[in-house]
């Protein structure tokens, strides 16, 4: 995951670019680069390895031009360095190139076409800008007729390449297979992003691109074609977020706000989806083909896969019906043997990730029904899937994600109880979940306004900690390894989240002396076993901490959480952990919002 912008036709382009780039950092921060023009024969290529505000240092003040693009990269072939960070350059200095993706055969088009040309960097964005050097001279071909020709060759790799020719000084190229590219239209100039949210203070109006396709970019049009040349007609379609919603505001990190937004979220899903009666509003033919499914299937990644196994227990509990929550990279090849009449939820915030998109194009090419739920409209999977829902949890820009997750689960309980009431399911119809979703968000804001507190748990528990187990039972057990995502993720203390029930039947001989182990309980019917087996680990010199609802609570438990329906206590139990890890990473020193601090290198090339 690496972030592209590119701008034609703005005198201002180097701070459009680095505007943009600081958006997208999230999605890539072990190096950056920038290549800009300004139409009179002048140029400038400056990369960095580390952060874009690193770049923005090697940035001189005689860097200028109307015409560039630019890129934050997460390194995929090649360690981060000034020689692998993008733009990548043509042996000639013709042709640069900025890419997302993976070329999965580039050493065989290497060794193939490109034996005479020495490499300066480890790339397979490399391989791709000297073809494109290699078809223009060998073959003849104009930069629009080579780029066509290496698309082709690196066949259903996924990419999103933005390039610009030294010759065309005004021009951009773009083409994505899998990787998400929007065009964004100005007055008298265009961009290109790989999310919005990178030039929303230009632009609010975008153009989808669809895989294979080709856009060619000048200050006044956006030309669209096909794989096969054919010329393609295309609105733009309007983005109604403000910009200010992707700063942080008073924040000092990403994080912490998206934390806080929280309990905002949950009040506007119950306003969302629910009418002025209390009664859930989702789309019919969603509602009628969910009836028709013998079988749920919960396909995400990552955090979302963990919103995903709170899901599934929620569809069984409200709807009856069984369903089944797989992670998207293990599903895409090595797929379970379906039901006869199965329906398809993909979980992402972004709506773009790779591993549930390749599920998706098996499940739509079997003519089986799907639902996308993200938080950006208009995404790879919002577009493919047979229906979307939407989060609207406004953008997420820190890695670790909070409120996706969170969100994620309030979209899932809001469909369970809506098929659950559609099937005249006695749990459905009894759960007033509008009042609920209210209660959990005052249950949010008790926990975050209580920062303080959270700080003083990291630095007393943690910091100095080499291992921490998250454990619960059921729903507990699922939020566990949230929370212990969370924390290995932001703080890089080894953590695991473990069944409580299956300490003894290996994880406990890790547990030593003054080791965190955070006991999760808010379920009645197994409370008592989860604080047994806390006390297996104390017997073993652990150091045990409690999150436990209120009306589950004892005296000396450690954080108390308001009482909500216990299938809704994940909204509540991950919290703690989401603001221990944010403090503790925060007082190790480690960068909050993009965790895996790099050595700096400055460099201008």
């Amino acid at each position: 995951m690496c972030g592209i912008v590119g701008v034609t036709g703005n005198e201002n382009a180097v701070e459009m670019l680095m505007n943009g780039l600081r958006r997208l950092e999230y999605r890539g921060y072990d190096s950056a680069g920038i290549y800009v023009n300004d139409q009179n024969g002048k140029d400038y290529l400056v990369k960095e390895k580390g952060r874009v505000a690193d770049l923005a240092k090697a940035i001189g003040e005689d860097v200028h031009g109307s015409t560039g693009i630019a890129h934050t990269r997460w390194a995929t072939h090649g360690q981060p360095s000034v020689a692998n960070a993008h733009p990548q350059v043509s042996a000639d200095g013709r042709f640069y190139l900025v890419h997302n993706g993976v070329i999965e055969n580039y050493i065989e088009l290497r060794d193939k076409y490109l034996q005479d040309v020495t490499f300066k960097s480890e790339t397979d964005t490399e391989v791709v800008v000297q073809l494109i050097d290699y078809f223009v001279k060998h073959d003849n071909l104009t930069t629009l007729e080579a780029f066509r020709k290496v698309l082709y060759l690196v066949g259903d790799s996924s990419y999103g390449f933005l390039l610009m020719d030294r010759e065309e000084p005004d021009t951009l190229f773009v083409a994505k297979n899998k990787s998400p590219l929007l065009v964004g239209v100005g007055n008298g100039f265009n961009v290109v992003c790989s999310d919005a949210i990178a030039m929303l203070n230009y632009t609010h109006d975008f153009i989808e691109m669809q895989d294979g396709e080709i856009m060619i970019l000048t200050p006044e049009k956006v030309d669209i074609e096909d794989e096969e040349g054919h010329h393609i007609t295309r609105l733009p379609f309007h983005v109604s977020m403000d910009a200010s919603e992707a700063d942080k505001g008073t924040y000092p990190h990403y994080m912490l706000k998206e934390i806080d937004d929280q309990p905002t979220v949950m009040r506007k899903l119950a306003q969302t989806y629910f009418n002025d009666d209390g009664q859930v509003t989702i789309d019919d033919e969603l509602l009628a083909d969910l009836q028709s499914a013998d079988r749920l299937y919960i396909v995400a990644a990552g955090t979302s896969y963990h919103a995903g196994l709170v899901g599934e227990r929620l569809f069984e509990r409200l709807a009856a019906v069984p369903t089944e929550a797989h992670v998207s990279s293990e599903f895409a090849y090595n797929s379970p043997i379906l039901s006869k009449h199965p329906f398809f939820i993909f979980l992402s915030q972004s709506g773009e990730t790779a591993d549930s998109r390749e599920v998706l194009t098996e499940v739509n090419a079997k003519g089986y029904h799907s639902l996308t739920i993200t938080n950006v409209q208009n995404s790879t999977l919002s577009r493919e899937a047979t229906y979307t829902m939407l989060l609207n949890a406004g953008p997420e820009i820190a890695v670790a994600s909070t409120k996706a997750y969170t969100a994620q689960i309030a979209v899932e309980a809001i469909i369970a109880k809506a098929l659950g009431e559609a099937t005249q399911q006695v749990a459905a119809a009894d759960f007033d979940l509008r009042h609920q979703l209210g209660l959990v968000a005052n249950g949010i804001q008790a926990l975050v306004d209580q920062k303080e507190r959270f700080e003083a748990v990291a630095k007393d528990n943690f910091v100095d900690q080499r291992d921490a187990f998250y454990i619960g039972r059921g729903i507990d057990y699922a939020v566990s390894l949230e929370a212990s995502l969370k924390l290995k993720e932001i703080t890089y203390i080894h953590s695991e989240g473990v069944a409580a029930g299956e300490l003894k039947h290996g994880p406990i001989a890790l547990i030593e002396s003054g080791t965190p182990v955070i006991g999760i309980i808010t379920q009645e019917r197994t409370a008592s076993l989860t604080r047994s087996n806390l006390a297996e680990t104390a017997a073993r010199g652990s150091h045990i901490m409690t999150i436990v609802t209120k009306s589950l609570a004892k005296a000396h438990d450690d954080i108390i959480l308001e009482d909500v329906d216990e299938m809704l206590t994940p909204l509540l139990t991950i919290i703690p952990a989401q603001l221990i890890s944010y403090y503790t990473s925060l007082l190790k020193g480690l960068d909050v919002d993009k965790p895996r601090n790099l050595a700096k290198s400055v460099t201008v090339q």
